[in-house]
């Protein structure tokens, strides 16, 4: 496992144990200044070597974490070494030859000459989970998502970076400026990823392209605005369904969903109950509730969905990538 000491290398951890993944040995691999530090693992200590070309003699599946530029300059390595390589970066995202793969969508674009497997970003994977179960209600024409995106999603870094911020504003201090360029605690902003000349953020880009690519449909219209917001694990999304034909009733819907793999309907009108980031942190499902008809388009629903993005959106998919390639059902 290439960045073994992020907030996702973590979780792959607890994950090899939960869901008794094959592992007959385990070697983490990070950076130069994080070799030697140890991590237990079913009852062993084992510590941290560097990630380097050679580190992947004798791997049968290399999962990286690390960013894009450690996945362009290994998975190459590790490849050649024989693994099949699981990278939670995007640099192969968008590679018509590599699979981009959230296995209760289209797990059959992995075929057994895959070498190189590509998991989505986690905006998208939580956001198909939920939308690919209505495909079978009636023809997709258009995606409108909102997003609530936790500090999770920038790591570990930004979670103590929005942790450190609150209890200073909490204490009446004033926090010190930070790489964000707006404050974070109890604040909302753009995500914080480069501007496109058509005013979208790279995040929303991602989203655009790498749903279009998993669920094959190269024409659908998506319009993505992504938000960061002050809660430390789990992203949110509003989403509003757009069909070619009129759209299906809402109890159609809710029934599609309670069925789908890897959802869980959380719909309680009367009870005013309905999927939050805490419900959906630390568990794999991504929950669904705010099913109702859109009543300013005859051809549209709406949900509010949220999923745990170290998990659903990052370690978890994975592991069930490497399932999948292996046999291994779960």
């Amino acid at each position: 496992m290439v960045g073994a000491t992020g907030a996702v290398g973590q979780e792959f951890l607890r994950l090899f144990v939960e869901r008794d993944f094959p592992v007959a040995s385990l070697k983490l691999l990070a950076s130069e200044r994080s070799v030697g530090k140890t991590y237990l693992f079913k009852g062993e200590d084992i510590a941290v070597e560097e990630a380097t070309p050679e580190a992947f003699e004798g791997v049968d599946v290399a999962f990286f974490s690390a960013g894009a530029s450690r996945s362009r300059a290994l998975a190459p390595a590790a490849v050649a070494a024989g693994a099949l390589v699981v990278d939670n970066s995007s640099a192969f995202r968008m590679d018509p030859a590599v699979p981009l793969v959230v296995p209760e969508v289209n797990g059959c674009a992995m075929t057994p000459e895959s070498r190189i497997v590509a998991v989505p970003n986690c905006t998208a994977i939580i956001l198909l989970v939920a939308v690919n179960p209505l495909q079978k209600l009636g023809k997709l024409d258009r995606l409108i998502v909102s997003t609530y995106q936790s500090a999770s999603g920038g790591g570990a870094a930004m979670m103590r970076l929005l942790e450190e911020e609150t209890r200073k504003v909490i204490c009446g201090e004033e926090p010190d400026p930070s790489h964000l360029g707006t404050r974070y605690a109890f604040n909302l902003f753009s995500h914080n990823t480069p501007i496109n000349e058509d005013g979208y953020n790279e995040e929303e880009v991602k989203v655009i392209a790498e749903s279009r690519k998993i669920l094959g449909l190269p024409n659908l219209k998506l319009n993505v605005t992504c938000v960061r917001v002050p809660i430390l694990r789990a992203h949110s999304e509003s989403v509003t369904v757009e069909f070619e034909g009129p759209a299906p009733s809402v109890e159609a819907v809710r029934e599609a969903l309670s069925v789908a793999p890897g959802v869980r309907v959380i719909d309680d009108r009367a009870g005013n109950r309905f999927p939050t980031p805490l419900d959906a942190s630390g568990q794999g499902d991504v929950l669904v509730g705010r099913i109702r008809q859109d009543l300013s388009n005859p051809h549209a629903i709406s949900m509010f969905i949220t999923g745990d993005q170290l998990l659903k959106g990052a370690a978890l998919n994975a592991v069930q990538i490497a399932e999948l390639a292996l046999g291994v059902r779960r």
